[in-house]
């Protein structure tokens, strides 16, 4: 593979994405009612809590993106397999490794100017008070890493359907079960509970949200999101088949 030619092909595809977002409604859309959500929950309980934290946000934010990364990442490749354009695209000098990628990447910058806009609580907590940025800047950074699974899990989801409402669902149903998976270990049997617990996507969120950033957390996020692209890049080889 000539990976100087990829990169470019990456590049071009996540800089097409990443326009098509913004030159339709998609990504105001998001944007708005992801900061409209978080800023109501967290502006209504700042001064409740009478504390300068962000912990409530890095609570919420994961709930949110239950329901917005598989809305944005829905139509990737459904759209594309819906009116034939897949085709059109690996005509060209293009490897379905750099469809998935320059894709992926357009969602997961998507999420990270969502993200970037934010800081805004972040400035407002430190005006008001003395904020401990270690548990900010590891819960900024396992937002980021929580939103590539997320997104990876939505363009396989993508991938499996032209139908972006079937994408959409099976997105959400899937990073729902990754979500919950922590949450439902009284109804595990004792002897899997540690592995399904491993496997849950907040119980990694929650280590690094504390501001201690622990290798382990980090592979494991790294891994699902490598293994969720890698599935997808196999679903686009199917119709070769």
């Amino acid at each position: 593979m000539n990976y100087k030619a990829s990169l470019a092909n990456i590049s071009t595809i996540f800089r097409k994405e990443l326009r098509s977002y913004f030159n339709s409604a998609v990504a105001y859309v998001v944007i708005v009612v992801f900061l409209a959500i978080v800023g109501w929950f967290h502006t209504s309980n700042l001064f409740l809590a009478n504390v300068a934290s962000l912990r409530l946000m890095f609570e919420l934010i994961p709930v949110v993106f239950l329901f917005v990364i598989p809305a944005i990442t829905m139509r990737l490749l459904s759209e594309e397999k819906k009116s034939g354009t897949i085709e059109l695209l690996t005509t060209k000098p293009l490897h379905d490794i750099d469809i998935v990628f320059g894709k992926f990447l357009a969602a997961w910058a998507l999420v990270g100017i969502a993200l970037l806009l934010t800081l805004v609580y972040y400035l407002t907590i430190a005006a008001l008070g003395d904020i401990d940025n270690g548990p900010v800047v590891g819960g900024y950074f396992g937002l980021l890493l929580m939103a590539g699974v997320y997104i990876g899990i939505g363009v396989l989801a993508s991938s499996l359907t032209d139908n972006q409402v079937v994408a959409f669902i099976i997105g959400f149903v899937f990073v729902f079960i990754f979500f919950m998976l922590d949450k439902v270990l009284m109804y595990v049997p004792e002897g899997l509970t540690s592995i399904v617990e491993f496997l849950s996507v907040d119980y990694h969120f929650s280590n690094i949200a504390r501001g201690v950033i622990d290798s382990r957390d980090v592979i494991y996020f790294l891994s699902l999101l490598g293994f969720t692209l890698y599935l997808t890049t196999l679903s686009l080889e199917r119709r070769k088949w």
